[in-house]
């Protein structure tokens, strides 16, 4: 089970409302960690802003935002990140074998350069928070400013996503099986 029960999804009023908006980000319905965020209204409004913003305004190409996503998940151990997002990124043109390097089942060498950058970076900005200025000269070979914007707030925003899956436990195995 999660470490807090999830909220209620039929809240009423101003809470109502925040909920409201994150179903319509979401197509219509609210996922554990929405419900999980709503513990506090202000903050799952401004996760959903956030979120929305990354998702759905940046200009990065879907395989280059869903190799990062999917690499946070597997470096903090975010399975349920992982599950949310691998349908995701095979949409986007992941392939099994790019989804078997970010698991650490293959080696960088086998994903395309620009593919191969964003990994370093992502790795770097997760594992050690500070860019090598090899990394970062590598990623400007292949990405805009705008890019290298974009992708930096999409790597601290899922490093923020996962770490707070993983602490609080939203839809863990544990979780899975009560259901």
């Amino acid at each position: 089970m999660a470490r807090l029960d999830y909220a209620a999804s039929d809240l009423t009023g101003p809470d109502g409302d925040i909920a409201e908006r994150i179903r319509a980000r979401r197509g219509g319905g609210l996922t554990p960690l929405d419900r999980m965020l709503l513990h506090s209204p202000p903050l799952a409004e401004g996760w959903n802003g956030l979120l929305g913003a990354v998702r759905t305004a940046s200009t990065l190409a879907a395989d280059v935002r869903e190799l990062a996503i999917l690499r946070i998940a597997a470096l903090n151990g975010a399975d349920y990140e992982w599950r949310a997002h691998e349908p995701i990124g095979r949409d986007g043109g992941l392939t099994d074998d790019d989804l078997a390097v970010l698991r650490g089942e293959r080696e960088p060498d086998a994903l395309a350069p620009r593919l191969a950058a964003v990994l370093a970076y992502t790795d770097a900005m997760t594992t050690r928070v500070t860019v090598p200025d090899d990394v970062f000269a590598e990623l400007r070979d292949h990405f805009s400013d705008r890019e290298v914007v974009e992708l930096t707030v999409t790597v601290g925003t899922y490093n923020l996503v996962s770490r707070f899956l993983v602490a609080l436990e939203v839809g863990s195995e544990r979780d899975r099986e009560a259901a």
